[in-house]
């Protein structure tokens, strides 16, 4: 079977290997298409924190069943994988966490993960497509990772929550926090082309562009001075992070959903005073990736036009770097693996 692989930064190859065997409790499965999220482009760009080359990325997969003793799974069934490997043990694991596991390993990140054209994976991680299409399932685990978010945020019809980008993750938010009957949402981005699709395909109550008006003085208009009860960064972006502290509603919460491995620092009297509550949201667990396969089988979550690029497998070792251009319009690139039924 053929794969790819990041031998180093700014560096992939397509290079060859027996399919793999079966071990106990696992199961075969074809990969046809394969997301590629920020995960990955930030290891093809060398900035991926705790990582190591050679890698083979890719954790956003829709597959076929080939064989194993997954049950209630037959060959040619479509499905999907959790991509959170957990150690059952530690105190998150034994709370229901699995997300959080203290010994997590995500495929593609601190072991070699689905760009490949079969895996062997524990059948615990395989969670059935239920009918849906090929490419929907390939989106599953990013929109997991939204919802999953919301769900932390404690959503409710009285908040009025902003999200603040508008990328793969930030749609996902968006959309997600409508789902969770959200009073009002807002979409927050320097692109103009994201935040049209946030405006036309989602139907949001309120776009801001930081680069074309004064974001305090936007969001004090839009909520008539109360400021959004809930906020969460889809950026990772440090001082998007640091000002995000600013926005929150007294008695509101900050979720941080995009990741920064530098520190950050904001007003502890400001925050005090607000009685804000602070939180991360880190990957999803299994009630997510159903939830949100249910969602879209009832045709509530909105993916049209998410998917912007296709790569050929062949060919994505040229096309990769293309998706880096600012003037590519990118918002959710996948690899076709094999795309036929």
């Amino acid at each position: 079977m053929k794969y790819l692989i990041c031998e180093k930064p700014y560096k992939l190859s397509i290079s060859e290997q027996t399919i793999p065997p079966l071990e106990k409790g696992e199961s075969l499965l074809k990969i046809k298409l394969a997301g590629i999220c920020g995960t990955d482009i930030h290891a093809y760009e060398g900035t991926q924190p705790f990582f190591d080359y050679p890698r083979i990325l890719g954790h956003e997969l829709s597959a076929e069943y080939v064989r194993g003793s997954k049950a209630n799974v037959v060959a040619g069934d479509h499905v999907t994988v959790i991509p959170y490997f957990h150690c059952g043990e530690c105190i998150a694991c034994l709370h229901g966490r699995t997300n959080c596991c203290a010994n997590i390993r995500v495929f593609g990140v601190h072991i070699d993960g689905g760009y490949c054209e079969y895996i062997a994976i524990k059948d615990e991680y395989i969670v059935e497509g239920k009918g849906l299409p090929l490419d929907k399932l390939v989106l599953v685990e990013p929109l997991a990772i939204a919802a999953h978010a919301i769900k932390r945020a404690h959503v409710t019809n009285q908040d009025t929550v902003l999200i603040i980008g508008v990328g793969p993750i930030g749609a996902g938010l968006l959309n997600f926090a409508q789902i969770a009957g959200a009073q009002k949402v807002i979409a927050m981005d320097t692109n103009t082309k994201r935040l049209k699709y946030a405006k036309d395909n989602l139907q949001v109550d309120a776009i801001i562009n930081p680069k074309e008006e004064d974001v305090m003085a936007a969001l004090k208009n839009i909520t008539n001075g109360n400021m959004p009860t809930v906020v969460i960064d889809a950026t990772g972006n440090h001082s998007v992070l640091q000002d995000a502290f600013a926005y929150i509603a007294h008695g509101g919460r900050y979720v941080m959903v995009g990741i920064q491995k530098n520190n950050l620092t904001f007003s502890h009297p400001e925050f005090h005073k607000r009685e804000a509550t602070l939180m991360s949201s880190r990957n999803a667990t299994l009630q997510d990736f159903n939830y949100v396969i249910t969602c879209l089988k009832e045709d509530k979550v909105n993916v049209q036009n998410y998917i912007t690029h296709y790569l050929p497998f062949e060919t994505v070792t040229s096309d990769f770097e293309s998706l880096l251009r600012a003037d590519t319009d990118v918002l959710k690139a996948v690899i076709e693996f094999d795309r036929n039924n």
